[in-house]
């Protein structure tokens, strides 16, 4: 027996994948992104792949696939379109009128509709703080809890769970069998592992390449092309540094004015964990994500190293089309780490032999 994973919003793959590390089995996916579709059908070619708009999904034909996955456990993954919720759109008056708002509580309608044994969500922090109940993860929290669903959530360094990456993420999980609570946190002090992953750990070994090139045999080692003056740019940045180590006459008018964007324009250092990916983070221009050393921005390959992909996790589709998926996706290790506790959590209910 074992758990049986719908994973809605599906994108690449993240999450599917690293449940299907911890011993789980992907049956199905949704997501409406062509090129998502292409990526996930490479990479789990026996799995039913829906490509839908979840908005317009009958719950009655996904009750009919549950029902055939059962008496295994059963596990819901949503992890919706996180940019509604962003650090920079959560003031913004514009986010009311998203349409990726109400996902979420699409969501919940499937969730209620099937009753999955668990359900797993994972987002930006900014979500938490709409949790009153005339906000999305307020309702979203109450309609679990009115079906009956013991529900854990918190925000979750990455980089505390073996991701190399400062980012932060609210992860959930909720339960119809019994009271359940997160992982415990694998790295750092305290930890069986005190040292936190690092970019020199995860892409150092990859070949070099320069900036609009591609490595021929090693799958997605491709980045961006970068103009004269951002070349230029680059070479007066040390490793770990940013816009601040340029000489006046390469600084953006923007830069001399404010004193922020330290992120913007910079370098990632070897020793310490990534910046958070986003779904720019192969542009040299949107974050930190000059490579430490060579001059161009990381490649796709290593973004998705940076979210713990393996080596041989192939992405279809343009440059910006990978790293929309890369940026988007749940990291790999952390989805293992989430399915091994859901196993045990399981066993310990009796319902997973």
């Amino acid at each position: 027996m074992k758990v049986k994973v719908f994973d809605f919003f599906s994108g690449c793959g993240g999450a599917s994948y690293g449940f299907r590390e911890a011993g789980m089995s992907i049956v199905f996916a949704l997501d409406w992104d062509s090129d998502s579709q292409r990526t996930f059908e490479v990479n789990f070619p026996s799995v039913h792949f829906e490509l839908a708009d979840i908005r317009t999904t009958k719950v009655s034909y996904i009750r009919s696939l549950v029902n055939m996955e059962r008496p295994n456990p059963i596990l819901f993954c949503g992890c919706a379109p996180c940019q509604p919720f962003t650090k920079q759109n959560t003031k913004h008056p514009a986010r009311k009128n998203d349409e990726r708002v109400p996902l979420l509580s699409c969501f919940a309608k499937f969730v209620v509709g099937c009753k999955p044994d668990i359900v797993f969500v994972e987002n930006v922090p900014g979500l938490q703080k709409l949790n009153r109940r005339t906000q999305p993860f307020g309702k979203f929290l109450q309609s679990l809890e009115e079906a009956g669903y013991h529900v854990a959530y918190r925000r979750v360094p990455l980089m505390k769970y073996g991701v190399p990456q400062s980012r932060c993420r609210l992860v959930l999980l909720a339960s119809r069998h019994g009271t359940i609570g997160l992982p415990t946190e694998t790295n750092g002090p305290g930890t069986t592992n005190p040292e936190y992953e690092t970019v020199r750990n995860w892409i150092e070994d990859l070949p070099p390449i320069a900036a609009g090139k591609e490595f021929a045999t090693v799958p997605n080692h491709c980045a961006a092309r970068l103009s004269e003056l951002n070349l230029e740019r680059l070479r007066a940045t040390p490793e770990g540094g940013g816009h601040r180590d340029w000489p006046k006459r390469l600084q953006l008018e923007c830069h001399k004015k404010i004193s922020g964007y330290s992120d913007v324009y910079g370098r990632m250092s070897w020793d310490r964990p990534a910046p958070g990916l986003t779904t720019r983070c192969i542009s040299y221009s949107n974050g930190r994500f000059g490579h430490p050393e060579q001059n161009r921005a990381i490649s796709v390959r290593e973004a998705a190293c940076l979210q713990t992909f393996p080596r041989d996790f192939f992405f279809e589709g343009t440059l910006a089309s990978m790293a929309r998926q890369i940026g988007n996706a749940v990291p790999v290790r952390m989805a293992t780490i989430i399915g091994h506790h859901v196993n045990r959590h399981l066993k310990n209910a009796g319902v997973l032999t």
